[in-house]
């Protein structure tokens, strides 16, 4: 009897042990130096400079003499968006780009928020910072970084912005908004080194957020920019007050998501499965096997060999924004692939689409954007932050047509304080573009909850 009971004391004080530990369990990272040659003497220079997108007639004289030597190929009869992007389409936007675009318009648009930028770790980040012109009295703002993805870029929450910081319900909270570009991307530097991950980049943020003054904040973020924020949290739960997230994909599947991918159609409660779930996830041959095979394409090439294909696409404003482009179509709804116009202006504008184009282009970033894929596969899937859970409060925004559809139970695994889960309306992959309004009610809801309010 007495050694049953201290076999089960030893039992229950490792199991006691393996909870505790599991739950204070946090990232861990160290500084790093990504600017060219080795660190100068003297520390890091912590000025914050202003910012602002600038253009200019030779930048513009060398991007029509580039669209005007493009070489055209004609698309298969009857292909769409099948083959990629459409070239008989693509001929209609590069008209437009060329004849109609208006380009120093853009830059006075992109100009309407702050932009700053400070060195941190050897490069030069880039951000916006827009604060709030009104906070209603006895309040004040709540800080949030919201981060990016690929082919993406601080351009997304344009919409999205003056949602949070000027909110038309004076219920609703309002919010001070750092939006940076991950480096590499945009207007912020490239690293010069290799190694630079998602980790690194949500160390960075953290550097700029501190050098911004803030004690805590909120994080949202689609595509890498998921990631990014999520990493963010697993470095500092202490700082990152709440996560709000639209793409989760299961970063280390486990025995439940394998009994709930073989199981879950027949027995969808036992899982919590909606019919949202079911439509998305079966046939599971077809929507979690053949279906990603089809949109992934990119991501082996970025993921092994990113320069190769980049320096083609640096060099040719066409390849660049059909390569671009094609995302916005086929990632938005992958029944737009059976359109001839890809369906790109069902959601978005041809402006706000070649604006986020023109980001790549002037700023010669698309090779390193590339880049990150390498940096974050190559370093193996089974890396700690992937086995390890988030215990931020998190909100999910799950909208209908995303890439990878994440049902809640998946979601959980990961991220052991889901707050809200809320199931979308409509949109698909890049939801802060073209559903503004939708994820700024999420962000609202979400951060009320955690706020309490």
């Amino acid at each position: 009897m007495f050694t049953e009971v201290l076999v089960a004391l030893v039992i229950g004080g490792l199991i006691f042990f393996m909870v505790q530990r599991s739950r204070t369990q946090v990232l861990k990272t160290e500084d790093g130096w990504w600017g060219a040659g080795a660190p100068a003497d003297g520390g890091e220079d912590a000025t914050i400079r202003p910012f602002k997108v600038t253009s200019s007639d030779e930048e513009l004289e060398d991007l029509y003499r580039r669209i005007d030597q493009t070489r055209p190929v004609p698309s298969l009869e009857d292909s769409q968006f099948n083959y990629g992007f459409n070239s008989h389409y693509l001929q209609k936007v590069v008209s437009y780009w060329r004849n109609d675009f208006d380009w120093r318009r853009q830059v006075d648009k992109l100009n309407r928020y702050p932009h700053f930028k400070t060195n941190i770790e050897g490069i030069d980040i880039h951000y916006l910072h827009v604060k709030p012109k009104k906070v209603p009295e006895g309040s004040t703002a709540i800080p949030l970084i919201m981060v990016h993805g690929w082919p993406g870029s601080f351009y997304e929450f344009y919409g999205l912005i003056p949602l949070l910081t000027d909110p038309s319900d004076p219920q609703d909270l309002v919010f001070e908004v750092v939006c940076p570009s991950i480096p590499g991307y945009g207007f912020s530097e490239a690293p010069h080194k290799k190694g630079f991950d998602s980790v690194c980049a949500a160390h960075v943020f953290h550097k700029l957020m501190k050098r911004l003054g803030f004690q805590e904040f909120y994080a949202h973020g689609g595509d890498w920019g998921w990631l990014v924020t999520t990493n963010m949290a697993q470095l500092e739960p202490g700082i990152v007050k709440g996560l709000h997230v639209n793409f989760a994909p299961p970063s280390k599947p486990g025995l439940s998501m394998a009994l709930s991918i073989m199981l879950g159609r027949r027995f969808p409660k036992m899982f919590g499965f909606t019919d949202m779930d079911i439509q998305r996830l079966y046939p599971r041959m077809e929507k979690l096997v053949v279906e990603p095979i089809k949109e992934s394409g990119y991501m082996h090439i970025q993921a092994t060999k990113p320069d190769t294909v980049g320096r083609g696409l640096n060099d040719s404003p066409v390849g660049l924004a059909a390569y671009i482009l094609e995302k916005f179509s086929t990632w938005t709804s992958h029944d737009f692939r059976n359109l001839e116009d890809g369906g790109l202006t069902r959601k978005f504008s041809l402006d706000d689409l070649l604006t986020n184009v023109m980001i790549y282009w002037t700023s010669g970033c698309i090779v390193s954007s590339m880049r990150f894929y390498k940096e974050n596969f190559g370093k193996g899937l089974d890396q700690p932050h992937s086995k390890m859970p988030v215990y931020v409060p998190t909100g999910f925004a799950c909208f209908p047509d995303e890439l990878m559809h994440t049902p809640k139970l998946w979601v959980e695994q990961k991220y052991h304080k889901l707050l809200t889960f809320t199931p979308m309306a409509r949109g698909g992959h890049f939801a802060a573009m073209e559903e503004p309004q939708l994820m700024a009610e999420d962000i609202q809801n979400f951060t009320k909850t955690v706020e309490k309010k």
